[in-house]
């Protein structure tokens, strides 16, 4: 078997949080029983390129449970837990991922996994469905998925320039996706990659969220938890007048630039912080990203701005600007709760996951039907995750009555 992964000798490590992550994914458990009985992905090759995490590795398991071929390469250099993705080669699941990989090699694992020739790929970001279009016109899945936001906005400009060839699921376009990973998910881990990063006292802190989608209010609603004093920056009047509403204090970049304490940017948008913002921070201001890709901040601007840069803790690097400030970076701008913490809880990416295998299911039983273009999981899928997480968690699902479906499909009534 083919692979690319830092060091074999550690799968007992990685083998260990799997089992772990496992345990707290109920959902995607009860959906990889049933693969395992029905065997719907039979003789189909799944490649993914998703983070390399105890929680991905459970989502490939659980394809190939349903009979599937699955290769794995990451979607961020710095993501990549080395032992999991030991164990995964040590399960027989092809891996292409060693933390920290350079661009270079990041790419030859993306065209490792596209070379075995797959009918379903897996997307976090677009990076390979990018890849396919581009460099790989050879190949014809029957279908992709797409985990994140940043990737079903790149997805939608490639169906509305009708260069879009194939049909993908947009996995994160579903409410048991969304509403629940992009705001308890990231919410909670981004603040856990910042303080594991610096380690500052929230309390009393100025946090400036850059975006209130729901990665947004995640985020600001954890920072507030922690006793922070929330300013937000929006574009959109009616999300910045909701986070008004909520309690925040909302800012243009400018105003919010000069009084924040820690950054956050969240928007899936490039450089919404520059030079112009780095010119009114206080010294000793941080910085990290939690949209997905890194050209939040405009770090190239930064470092060529610097006097001196040097990291002063893992994860954390200081710039010195020529005024004497220095502005502190996290994660080198990458995804902050995965390149400086251990990314979204087992429990919230046990729905992610699970609408993730529930696509590759989708894709199969309409292949050839399907024309390319973003497709959203049918409702009852979305409805099927809820119920199961919900029951889960111990609550009881109330049913309509007889008479009260009736009243909802009549307009006579009351009149």
């Amino acid at each position: 078997m083919e692979y690319d992964i830092a060091d074999l000798d550690l799968a007992a490590v990685g083998a260990r949080r799997m089992a772990w992550a496992g345990r707290r994914m109920p959902v995607l458990g009860t959906i990889r029983e049933r693969f395992r009985q029905e065997q719907p992905l039979a003789g189909r090759r799944v490649a993914a390129c998703l983070h390399v995490t105890a929680e991905t590795a459970n989502l490939m398991l659980a394809l190939r449970d349903g009979g599937a071929d699955v290769v794995l390469c990451a979607s961020n250099p710095l993501s990549t837990q080395d032992d999991v993705a030991a164990a995964l080669v040590e399960e027989g699941i092809p891996v292409f991922a060693v933390r920290g990989e350079d661009n270079e090699r990041y790419y030859q694992h993306i065209h490792a996994v596209l070379d075995t020739k797959p009918d379903i790929t897996m997307d976090d970001g677009a990076d390979l469905v990018t890849v396919l279009h581009t460099d790989r016109t050879d190949l014809e899945p029957i279908g992709s998925t797409e985990e994140t936001t940043t990737g079903v906005i790149r997805l939608r400009a490639m169906a509305g320039d009708g260069t879009l060839r194939l049909p993908v699921v947009a996995v994160n376009d579903s409410a048991t996706k969304h509403l629940f990973d992009n705001r308890y998910g990231t919410g909670q881990s981004c603040m856990d990659g910042i303080l594991r990063a610096s380690n500052v006292l929230l309390a009393g802190s100025t946090v400036v969220v850059v975006g209130y989608g729901d990665c947004g209010r995640g985020v600001a609603d954890r920072a507030d938890g922690m006793g922070a004093k929330v300013v937000v920056v929006e574009v959109d009047a009616v999300r910045a007048l909701e986070a008004a509403m909520d309690g925040y204090q909302v800012l243009t970049a400018d105003d919010a630039a000069s009084v924040g304490d820690v950054f956050v940017t969240v928007t899936g948008n490039k450089h919404v912080l520059r030079d112009r913002h780095f010119d009114r921070m206080k010294d000793g201001a941080i910085l990290a990203n939690a949209g997905h890709f890194d050209v939040e901040i405009d770090l190239p601007v930064l470092v060529a701005r610097a006097a001196e840069r040097r990291p002063v803790r893992e994860n954390l690097e200081e710039f010195v600007l020529e005024d004497g400030r220095r502005l502190l970076v996290a994660a080198e701008g990458r995804l902050v709760n995965l390149s400086a913490a251990e990314g979204h809880p087992a429990d919230v990416m046990d729905m992610s996951f699970s609408d993730q295998a529930l696509a590759a299911e989708w894709l199969v039983k309409g292949a050839g039907d399907l024309k390319p273009g973003v497709y959203t999981l049918p409702g009852e899928l979305d409805q099927e995750v809820a119920r199961i997480k919900l029951a889960h968690l111990g609550g009881g699902l109330e049913v309509l009555t007889e008479e009260q479906v009736a009243y909802l499909a009549t307009w006579k009534e009351g009149t």
